[in-house]
């Protein structure tokens, strides 16, 4: 049997996580705020594509939509999406290699 991970039927359940933590529910919710103003000295296109880059790297297929979506909308090119999927990649693999001089430093000491 094959197991789903992501099931667009989940968040059903984000309603309920914002009853069950009001506070905290509320708190997350004005974060995302954050990437969508218009008055910030990044222009509304580039905040989306930092957005973008940072939900490639937590692998997020929800926010990887909803930020594709806003970055087009805000004039995102393909090229600018692709882009930034190349920039996550790559800082993702310079932390996997930074992190491997790390396990080096650990050994050296253990």
């Amino acid at each position: 049997m094959s197991e789903h991970y992501h099931d667009v039927g989940d968040l059903r359940f984000i309603k309920e996580m914002g009853k069950l933590a009001p506070t905290e529910f509320n708190a997350w919710l004005n974060l995302d705020k954050i990437v969508g103003r218009e008055d910030g000295a990044i222009p509304r296109k580039y905040r989306e594509l930092i957005a973008l880059g940072v939900a490639f790297t937590t692998q997020c297929p929800y926010c990887i939509e909803i930020h594709t979506k806003a970055a087009k909308k805000a004039g995102a090119s393909r090229e600018e999406i692709t882009e930034s999927s190349m920039i996550a990649a790559a800082l993702r693999a310079g932390g996997a290699a930074t992190h491997g001089a790390m396990a080096l430093k650990f050994y050296e000491q253990g």
